[in-house]
């Protein structure tokens, strides 16, 4: 196996503390240019406003980008009350400013309440929302009206970790495509002093938190030194709260064909799991199907496990 081939047969996730000032994409070329692995991508856009945790998946992994892209995120967010733009953060221009703010850390807490749980959000009109094949943003800086949809998103958890007014410092735990900057638009909104966005940091993407996250800078003299595996993450981990199913070595070449494989009874039919080898290796994301004889089995429904 050549260079390339050993290259190609890579497959894992990276974690990276992005920094203000660069977009999602940027760090992806980074990281391509550093691995000399082309195949890789994010799993949930930061604005380049935004630092915090960009999980990257590299090589087959990317596959399971769909799976990783829908986990749950968790945000500091600052806010600050007073004020309203029309990006819904510090970047735009002031749709309105100066409003007093004459609400008690009680207050702003019952309000913020009101915000947990499915709601309909409406994204901002500077967002990369497509409205018949255009950017959203691309048309609210032309000048036109931009009317997006409500969708429905699921906030977890809100906390207010700090209380400064007019700057107030809150714990985001939300669904995948929810917009913080939406978030403190629609609690200026209601609170009717008006509020926006004015920093912005990802705590956690699925089950990787900062913990698991190398600042980029010390990534980037990984790849210089030679030695940048060290951060990688075995795939497995990147669905590590999904069941997991060992395959012996027979189980796991009939899955890398493609076929089906007996299931325990009692297997959760509604249930995706990961089937792993005996080594700790992602081989397949596995379904619960019936056989032809009424026996439950497990079909692979993406299959990871390049190696012989």
């Amino acid at each position: 196996m050549n260079s390339q081939d050993l290259k190609n047969a890579i497959s894992g996730v990276l974690v990276v503390d992005k920094p203000v000032g660069m977009t999602s994409h940027e760090v992806v070329q980074i990281v391509r240019r550093g691995t000399g692995i082309r195949r890789a991508g994010h799993t949930g856009t930061l604005d380049p406003r935004a630092s915090g945790v960009l999980v990257i998946l590299i090589g087959p992994a990317v596959r399971l980008s769909e799976y990783v892209s829908a986990a749950d995120k968790r945000y500091q967010a600052i806010i600050r009350l007073g004020g309203r733009t029309d990006t819904y953060d510090a970047e735009g221009r002031f749709v309105s400013s100066g409003v007093p703010v004459n609400i008690t850390e009680e207050e702003f807490e019952k309000v913020l309440k009101q915000f947990e749980g499915e709601i309909e959000q409406v994204p901002p009109a500077y967002s990369a929302v497509r409205v018949k094949g255009r950017r959203a943003y691309e048309m609210a800086r032309e000048g036109q009206e931009v009317k997006l949809p409500p969708r429905k998103i699921k906030v977890y958890h809100l906390e207010v970790l700090e209380w400064a007014p007019p700057e107030v410092v809150i714990d985001v735990h939300c669904s995948s495509g929810t917009y913080v900057r939406s978030l403190a638009n629609d609690l200026g909104e209601v609170l009717g002093c008006g509020a926006y966005l004015v920093g912005l940091r990802r705590t956690k993407s699925g089950r990787f938190s900062l913990r698991d996250a190398v600042p980029l800078r010390k990534l980037q003299e990984a790849f210089q030194i030679g030695d940048w595996y060290k951060y990688l993450i075995p795939a497995a981990e990147a669905l590590a709260d999904w069941p997991a199913v060992e395959l012996d070595p027979d189980q796991v070449e009939a899955v890398r064909h493609g076929h089906r494989v007996p299931a325990e009874p009692g297997s959760d039919p509604n249930q995706m799991v990961r089937g792993i080898s005996m080594q700790g290796e992602l081989v397949a994301l596995l379904k619960l199907v019936e056989g032809e004889e009424g026996q439950l089995e497990w079909q692979p429904k993406k299959v990871f496990f390049v190696s012989s």
